[in-house]
């Protein structure tokens, strides 16, 4: 197929990427480095850390797949970034209208109420403006490559599992928190439990994308971005296991789908540098 068939990721996307790869970088950075420190260095407080360290993992590991999709010329290599993303922003942003009252609009620190607002507008405009050049991307004209190197069915079946479950249990988290809550490994609020729940909605909507991708060159912005985040998570377990309910069974799941995590992202990083892609 000749380069000039396939279609290319538009530059609007490609600038989208790169923005949002600052902006996701800056706020897991907060999050994860700072999780005590909510209610000075975030748009609202916090309890306990490890939720603040739970979010800022998928933040930091957000960085790694929107950077490295925006580096990508082929639109069938950067896509894996993209649906996820959308899922995830417009979820958030109806989280944080329905919880607007719990915002630092009003706290003394000038800091805390500009990164407030940052925050409400980067969570109104991106869905929005990340939606118009999605659309603006799929009618572009051009072919897809073909799928040369397909992943292991073991693996992407592993992803679709994966990412069902994500999604199914973002959904109760965002939609019936009362629910949820009490079988969460640790304790959340209704707020701390629909923000987990649209990340849970995020990624699986990036594991339902690498299944239905299903080829090793399409995995390069997603399998480091995947491996890292499950590393992120076991290190906040370890650093904040006395916060998880080890009597619970959820919070063995829980561990558990993390290992799940490193074991798929790791191998894809692995497996794909392998090939030389």
């Amino acid at each position: 197929m000749n380069d000039r068939e396939i279609k290319k990721t538009t530059k609007e996307i490609q600038v989208i990427l790169i923005i949002a790869s600052i902006l996701v970088v800056s706020v897991g950075s907060s999050l994860y480095f700072f999780s005590e420190k909510t209610d000075l260095l975030f748009s609202w407080t916090i309890n306990p850390p490890l939720t603040a360290a739970y979010l800022g993992a998928g933040y930091l590991a957000a960085f790694v797949l929107e950077y490295l999709a925006s580096r990508e010329k082929s639109w069938a290599n950067a896509r894996i970034a993209v649906p996820g993303m959308w899922s995830f922003t417009f979820v958030t942003l109806i989280v944080t209208l329905y919880h607007l009252d719990r915002f630092h609009f009003d706290s003394p620190n000038l800091i805390t109420v500009a990164g407030t607002w940052v925050w409400l507008l980067v969570y109104i405009l991106v869905p929005v403006v990340l939606g118009i050049f999605w659309i603006r991307q799929i009618r572009q004209a051009g072919m897809e490559p073909a799928r040369v190197n397909k992943l292991p069915g073991w693996l992407r079946y592993s992803a679709l599992i994966q990412g069902i479950v994500l999604v199914m249990s973002g959904t109760v988290m965002v939609l019936l928190p009362d629910k949820a809550i009490p079988y969460w490994p640790w304790t959340l609020s209704a707020l701390t439990c629909r923000a987990i729940g649209a990340w849970g909605i995020g990624n699986g909507v990036f594991t339902i994308q690498a299944y239905i991708e299903n080829d090793w060159e399409r995995m390069r912005p997603f399998m480091p971005s995947w491996g890292l985040y499950g590393v992120l998570q076991l290190v906040n377990v370890l650093i904040y296991h006395n916060t998880l309910n080890w009597g619970q069974i959820s919070a063995w799941i829980y561990l558990i789908f993390i290992i799940w995590i490193i074991t798929i992202g790791g191998y894809g990083t692995l497996a794909r540098r392998s090939k030389k892609l």
